[in-house]
């Protein structure tokens, strides 16, 4: 009975992969073809293309960890961070927040300190 449940689920697992990969690569190709060719004014793509153009967007922009992109997990570094902010006092949050608006500034803008000097 055992045997029977898990060729039952490897293969139920098998199934689905298929579906679910037949699905990516008719996602993107139709996608691709109704967006992208009439705006740009670029060649129409096949399944096997849009199959391709998934992979390589999957391996340059998501990887292949499991849960999600490579974002959510911060890793050790992520965890260092809340612990140390976790036991600052309110003015040292607010010192921290500050550096980082004079280093970072926002995005596109020019950084606070550069902006006083003007």
């Amino acid at each position: 009975m055992k045997q029977t449940f898990w060729a039952k689920k490897i293969a139920g697992f098998i199934v689905l992969a298929v579906v679910g990969v037949t699905a990516l690569g008719f996602i993107v190709m139709g996608l691709w073809n109704s967006v992208l060719a009439p705006v740009l004014h670029i060649q129409s793509i096949t399944f096997i293309q849009g199959l391709g153009i998934f992979l390589l967007a999957k391996i340059l922009f998501g990887g292949f960890k499991g849960g999600g992109g490579g974002w959510k997990g911060r890793g050790r570094w992520g965890s260092e961070m809340k612990e140390k902010w976790q036991h600052m006092s309110p003015e040292e949050k607010e010192k921290f927040k500050s550096d980082w608006r004079n280093r970072c500034g926002r995005w596109g803008s020019q950084p606070a300190a550069e902006k006083r000097e003007v």
